[in-house]
């Protein structure tokens, strides 16, 4: 049984992984912002024996969850989305004392995307790439923290490209090195990404889309089990699906 210390633990992905724990997952603290029964409002008093955090809370809350992984050697996954420059650095340094699992994306699926859209842009040299992503009303930040995934992922493949999500400043043709990247956001759509690679009178397009917040959790509890047991590092998705791979899962 592993014990996790559910961070975020009243928002929707927070109780999505709640209720997504079988036999080999028990929530075993919780802690969020919004005062509740049995909830902690904050990570450092957290008292419990645990042995995996799975963060959904805040990016500007990241510093204290990794503050308190280094503090009680515990292995992290931030979950979280929306993370500034420099707290994606201290992510980086606090890997260095403990296994902390990053991604902008839970969703195996979605990671998969990744991998084929950088496969795509490997092989379709001159091609123009588009990425539109849609989520609820609700959604804080945009592009969305899986939109920037893919397009760092295209531009490992592809050379340096330029970000642009605004094109209504300028009066030109497009640049030949540019990828835009479109958020649309309204209702309760859960998530969805496409990639579009445009060419000389034809068109690919690899799009995933998330029926449901269950899948999330899912890929929460998966990389939880992953982190499990392994040293201090930077850990992701293409490390679980590697593992996965050689497993024949």
């Amino acid at each position: 049984m592993i014990r996790i210390l559910l961070v975020g633990a009243n928002g929707r992905m927070g109780r999505a992984v709640s209720a997504a724990c079988g036999a080999e997952h028990r929530i075993a603290a919780r802690v969020d912002s919004a005062i509740s029964d049995g909830v902690y409002n904050d990570i450092s008093f957290v008292l419990e024996k645990c042995d995996v955090i799975v963060d959904f809370s805040s990016h500007d809350y990241t510093k204290n969850v990794l503050e308190y992984a280094e503090k009680n050697n515990i292995p992290a996954v931030i979950a979280t989305t929306g993370h500034t420059d420099e707290e994606l650095r201290q992510i980086r340094e606090a890997a260095k004392n403990v296994a902390v699992f990053k991604s902008g994306n839970m969703s195996v699926a979605v990671n998969v995307l990744c991998r084929l859209a950088a496969e795509a842009a490997s092989m379709l040299g001159g091609f123009d790439i588009e990425i539109i992503e849609t989520h609820h009303r609700n959604k804080l930040d945009a592009p969305s923290g899986t939109a920037l995934m893919i397009a760092s992922s295209i531009e490992e493949a592809a050379g340096e490209l330029t970000y642009v999500s605004d094109r209504t400043q300028r009066s030109q043709k497009r640049p030949d090195n540019e990828i835009g990247i479109h958020s649309v956001r309204g209702g309760t759509d859960t998530g969805e990404h496409e990639v579009i690679f445009f060419g000389n009178g034809e068109r690919l397009s690899i799009k995933h889309v998330a029926e449901g917040r269950e899948l999330f959790a899912q890929g929460a509890l998966r990389a939880a089990s992953f982190m499990i047991g392994k040293p201090a590092g930077y850990y992701d998705m293409k490390d679980l699906l590697s593992q996965s791979v050689q497993k024949g899962e």
